[in-house]
């Protein structure tokens, strides 16, 4: 097993390696555990968010043990990283691998858990939210604030945002963040792509698209039609996958 943990925190390496013990069979399971499994433990008087990643196909487990960096480490390594630039995430706890002589068998990444938050999606399906334009504003800038910085955070879908509000100010987490790609320069065009897997709901997007294209000095149609079109394109997608799904389980049977 390869344990690796934040610095500061090594009075936890004991108590981490008890709970993965008990992984399986205890904790507070967070959503429906269909594809990664999410459960909090307390664990030496800290409330701790331990991530299991799905299990990968025998060449993905080749891969990750040899030639790329496991879902586990990416996420400890950026969450590291977006705080070092002043974004906020929860704070990293550790990463776990373990492997045998073919490659990767199971990771997990342990981060702290976050209390009082809710996320992103309650905000911009529920028209009478509190602060509802106000939040979605924030949450664009923060994106702006992203590609500025060469980041391109591919899972931007709402439930990957959690909003916490102190004084009078929205606090914006990212999680699951082990996908992402970084350049020198990011141009519009895929800066506006960016938000295709967020919503394809008109109003969200003429929000999004209005406060984008007041940050980045450009029209507001320009951002509007990018942004629908994208998000159009990842409907289609989702549409077409669901469609092969159904025709593969009909082979099937």
């Amino acid at each position: 097993m390869k344990l690796i943990i934040a610095e500061g925190l090594s009075q936890y390496k004991d108590d981490i390696i008890s709970t993965l013990k008990k992984f399986k069979s205890e904790g507070t399971l967070i959503g429906n555990g269909s594809r990664n499994v999410i459960k909090i433990f307390d664990v030496n008087g800290m409330h701790l968010n331990f991530k299991s990643f799905k299990q990968h196909n025998i060449i993905n487990r080749h891969v990750y043990k040899f030639y790329r960096k496991s879902k586990a480490h990416r996420s400890f390594e950026y969450a590291h990283m977006l705080i070092s630039k002043n974004y906020h995430t929860p704070r990293p706890v550790a990463y776990i691998e373990n492997h045998d002589f073919i490659g990767l068998t199971s990771s997990y990444y342990v981060s702290e858990q976050l209390q009082d938050v809710w996320t992103l999606d309650r905000v911009l399906y529920d028209h009478s939210y509190t602060d509802r334009e106000k939040i979605i504003k924030e949450y664009t800038r923060l994106m702006f604030r992203l590609h500025n910085d060469g980041i391109q955070f591919l899972d931007n879908s709402p439930n990957n945002f959690l909003i916490r509000k102190e004084n009078n100010s929205y606090l914006i987490y990212l999680v699951d963040l082990n996908r992402m790609n970084f350049y020198d320069s990011i141009d519009l065009t895929k800066r506006l792509n960016n938000f295709a897997r967020l919503t394809n709901n008109p109003e969200v997007i003429e929000i999004i698209a209005e406060e984008y294209a007041n940050l980045y000095g450009t029209s507001k149609d320009i951002c509007l039609k990018t942004i629908m079109q994208a998000a159009q394109r990842q409907v289609t997608r989702r549409k077409v996958k669901k469609i092969l799904k159904l025709y593969k389980h009909i082979i099937r049977i």
